[in-house]
């Protein structure tokens, strides 16, 4: 079959791999349809994550139709169509049993390795280097699925992939930053970060109650795309001082609720502290870039929620732990459990309350990856989200 291979830093080619099999009793195999460049897949291809290898097939955003299932998978059969979940779960365990799916117990062979740098091991992911189980992805013809029990949720034929499709990560993460606020109605919420997830997120506060959103970026048409089809109001880092600009926005409370949707690469308008942590990240002596972490902790108001759902990988500088110390805030983070979420989130779709198809801005064939993963890394020709068809 073909799939999307890592070849290394800013490589990926589309090759020639062994289709999948059946290897344990609980897995699935699905023939994809359609599936995403998601933006953490670009700290792979910046070569930002350990312990990935030439040849590694990438994505974890997929969807397709169930080709073959192991014997003891009873809620799947052939030829139901599938969404599946990023996070690859046992349904048994600890954490799946309280609903923290992505921090299943024994989904990640790989255990060891992740727990040299994050303490404990979270789950496997799919297409997301060997520390997370070495799993191969979904931006391929075909994927084995373990658990498949537990993961992928059956969607109806009335539904076009693209509106079911970001079910297998965005959405979800975009809600469970949201969810992670805490919301009851009212609130001010800010959100770093106007790429698919934080335009998301920017959507599902308002469907969870906030009064406001801002959405803080610095392209144009992201943030054109956060006014038009989230209802934010729009603030240019690179024009404004954020922190100011937000207590200005909220009568000098700042928001009641930041969201962090940038993750471990986030860029800074001053030259001076983007270049500290670009040299410190490229020396190794830092994993991540974390702008947006301290300006939402720095901005938050006193006695608010800051909630991290872009991804980190390891350790930051000058993290502001007086700030959120002294003045109560509270700090949630996580890989979202998108099996928590989904079929919730696919009642809200086929009620019409979202349609979250809205972040697509670019459709391409399977064989064409690497053009997507260079126009997503460019930003080239306002590029938001791709979807890969096979």
């Amino acid at each position: 079959m073909r799939a999307t291979c890592w070849q290394g830093r800013e490589n990926v080619r589309v090759e020639e791999v062994p289709d999948p099999q059946i290897m344990n009793a609980r897995d699935a195999v699905v023939r994809i349809t359609s599936t995403a460049i998601c933006g953490s897949d670009l700290h792979l291809y910046h070569g930002y994550i350990p312990t990935m290898r030439h040849g590694d097939v990438l994505g974890h955003e997929f969807m397709g139709e169930v080709v073959e299932v192991g014997p003891e998978v009873e809620t799947l059969r052939i030829g139901d169509r599938v969404v599946v979940p990023f996070p690859i779960a046992c349904g048994n365990c600890r954490a799946c049993q309280s609903g923290f799916y992505s921090l299943c117990e024994n989904s990640n062979p790989n255990a060891g390795l992740a727990e040299k740098l994050l303490g404990h091991s979270p789950g496997g992911i799919f297409g997301y280097s060997h520390m997370l189980g070495g799993y191969a992805g979904g931006q391929a013809e075909y994927a084995r699925v373990p658990f498949a029990d537990v993961g992928p949720i059956k969607v109806p034929d009335e539904l076009p992939d693209e509106k079911v499709l970001l079910l297998s990560d965005i959405f979800p993460t975009g809600y469970m930053g949201a969810e992670l606020c805490g919301l009851t109605g009212g609130e001010v919420v800010a959100v770093w970060g106007a790429g698919a997830v934080g335009l998301l997120a920017m959507r599902s506060a308002y469907l969870l109650g906030a009064e406001r959103v801002i959405a803080i970026d610095r392209f144009p048409y992201r943030l054109r795309m956060a006014r038009e089809q989230a209802g934010a109001e729009p603030l240019n880092y690179d024009d404004v001082d954020v922190v100011e600009a937000l207590r200005e926005m909220t009568g000098g409370r700042g928001p009641d609720a930041c969201i962090d949707a940038v993750g471990m690469e986030g860029h800074h308008s001053s030259a001076v502290l983007h270049g500290y942590d670009r040299a410190k990240q490229s020396a190794r002596l830092e994993t991540d870039r974390p702008h947006a972490l301290r300006e939402a902790i720095m901005s938050c108001r006193n006695g608010g929620t800051v909630a991290v759902i872009g991804v980190y990988g390891g350790y930051v500088d000058k993290f502001p732990i007086g700030s959120l110390m002294n003045r109560s805030l509270t700090l949630r983070t996580g890989q979202c459990h998108v099996q928590r979420y989904s079929r919730m989130l696919l009642d809200r779709i086929r009620r019409g309350e979202i349609d979250p198809s809205f972040v697509i801005t670019h459709r391409l064939r399977l064989d064409d990856a690497p053009i997507g993963y260079e126009m997503f890394r460019q930003k080239q020709d306002e590029c938001v989200k791709v979807v890969l068809r096979t």
